[in-house]
């Protein structure tokens, strides 16, 4: 009998990782008591093994779709977020790729319920304050974006604006980098609603833009004034490109 069919069941998972969340000073003090710290690493390890499987035996559909609608129904997802900070390395990584199979497969409507909550789009974006978690943050983001509904909810939301004004400034290479990677994907993934949103927007947005192409950092100024290049040569903004160099 292989070990993976002797892991706990997604009910068994979500409720033990729950009862780890019941005392709200658990992740506040993890130096005093990393009992429950322990217990969260541990069940987002095996959560991860369920969700893709290991050598011996694939996921199982039935029980990833399971472990979805028990994560969701439990309120778990944001709290992990808030607390990602507290979690150990590699606690913080698999967080990363279990939320990110959630998202990439919408298991038990996903995508949706991240919709309703944007807390979570929200607490992910002001990850990048954090240089610990900016990169797990990052890779939960942009995976985030690949559905045209999320990336919309940031793009009309004031957390973009803290992409122009503080995050690609950042001093910290890799966190500045991953930032720009995530703000280029919200003008470039998806086209027409890129296209729109600039069109509402254009004034404020381009105002910004043309701070980021006289910023004192060489390296954003290379990057802005490569992905302007995109945008504007993009045949979905013809219209903006015109109105630009108008």
């Amino acid at each position: 009998m292989s070990l993976f069919s002797r892991r706990k069941n997604p009910d068994q998972l979500v409720k033990l990782l729950k009862d780890a969340f019941a005392d709200p000073s658990a992740l506040a003090k993890p130096s005093k008591d990393g009992t429950a710290v322990e217990e969260i690493t541990k069940r987002l390890s095996e959560m991860k093994l369920l969700l893709y499987g290991d050598g011996e035996q694939e996921a199982k559909p039935e029980k990833c779709a399971q472990l979805a609608e028990l994560l969701i129904a439990s309120g778990l997802v944001p709290k992990l977020i808030m607390g990602l900070d507290k979690l150990p390395f590699e606690a913080r990584k698999q967080f990363a790729q279990v939320y990110n199979n959630l998202m990439r497969r919408d298991l038990a409507g996903f995508v949706s319920y991240v919709d309703r909550k944007p807390e979570i789009l929200s607490a992910l974006v002001a990850g990048y304050e954090n240089a610990e978690v900016a990169l797990n943050c990052g890779t939960m983001l942009r995976e985030s974006i690949r559905h045209e509904i999320l990336a919309g909810k940031i793009l009309y939301s004031p957390d973009l604006w803290k992409f122009f004004d503080v995050y690609v400034h950042l001093p910290n290479f890799e966190v500045g980098s991953d930032a720009f990677a995530t703000f280029k994907d919200l003008f470039t993934r998806h086209k027409n609603l890129a296209a729109t949103f600039f069109t509402s927007n254009f004034d404020v947005v381009f105002a910004k833009y043309n701070c980021l192409l006289m910023s004192e950092n060489y390296v954003t100024r290379r990057q802005s004034l490569k992905l302007l290049g995109e945008i504007l040569l993009d045949r979905s903004n013809f219209d903006i490109m015109m109105k630009y160099i108008g």
